[in-house]
């Protein structure tokens, strides 16, 4: 490839350029004192150090990770089930219940979850669960009730069996829905995941905590600087997700009914 050519592609690949500039805000945020001090010059330590932003955002992406993994194994297994003959009649309780769960304010989750879980990493992920579970579950079933019926009729007569279909079929075709739930649920994560630093979890919101508590403006912003930067990434990255997925189901329904 000309080397034009390269330049052009990521000069046209924002993904990119903001994941790099998320790292080199995450590496270069410990030598920025210089910068915040002229900013809040009344502030006797401008950044964060109790723990190193690199630290911090591996926490927090851990959260996320651990909570919305968990949230997408149970909403899709969930919402496949309601979509089911054998469960077809749960659909509106459990839509109900998922929509209650995420009602509850996150504050009041790490209260109920601390006496039984302990401080720390645990009773955050569960309120995170908690919030993920809602839009990766309507996501699930959105998609799968989309599929055409003409296109599952076809794939009986082809000899696919019912856990074939739904593997081989309906789940590719269903998949763009799924990876619209699955953003929007991290996405709420990240946000959501820097409250956990209320009951001792490290994150990203540790230094926010820490600032509010003691008048620090510097450490606000540079920990919703960093959670912002994290958000925009890993939403950008699931819009290359969510156009591949796209993709690949229109091809997979034409091959069907072809």
């Amino acid at each position: 490839m000309h080397p034009h050519d390269v330049v052009v592609r990521l000069a046209h690949a924002p993904s990119l350029w903001l994941t790099l500039l998320l790292v080199g805000v995450v590496l270069l945020m410990p030598h920025t004192a210089p910068l915040f001090h002229a900013w809040f010059p009344d502030l006797p330590r401008p950044v964060y150090t109790r723990a190193s932003f690199v630290a911090l955002t591996l926490a927090h992406l851990e959260l996320v990770a651990l909570s919305s993994g968990g949230a997408a194994l149970f909403g899709i297994g969930l919402g496949i089930f309601v979509t089911r003959e054998a469960g077809r009649d749960l659909a509106p309780l459990v839509g109900a219940l998922a929509a209650i769960g995420q009602t509850f304010p996150p504050v009041a989750v790490l209260a109920l979850s601390v006496p039984l879980l302990g401080y720390g990493a645990a009773p955050t992920i569960l309120a995170l669960w908690l919030y993920a579970v809602l839009p990766i579950l309507e996501g699930t079933i959105t998609g799968l009730r989309a599929v055409p019926a003409a296109v599952t009729d076809a794939a009986t007569g082809m000899g696919f069996s019912a856990q074939g279909r739904l593997l081989g079929i309906e789940l590719p075709l269903a998949s763009p829905f799924v990876v619209s739930g699955l953003r929007t649920a991290v996405i709420i994560n990240i946000g959501t995941a820097a409250i956990g630093s209320t009951i001792g979890a490290l994150s990203l919101g540790s230094p926010i905590l820490e600032g509010l508590a003691t008048s620090n403006s510097a450490y606000v912003v540079q920990g919703a600087l960093v959670v912002a930067l994290l958000a925009v990434v890993v939403d950008r990255w699931f819009d290359h997700l969510a156009s591949m997925t796209s993709f690949r189901s229109s091809g997979r329904g034409r091959s069907i009914t072809s």
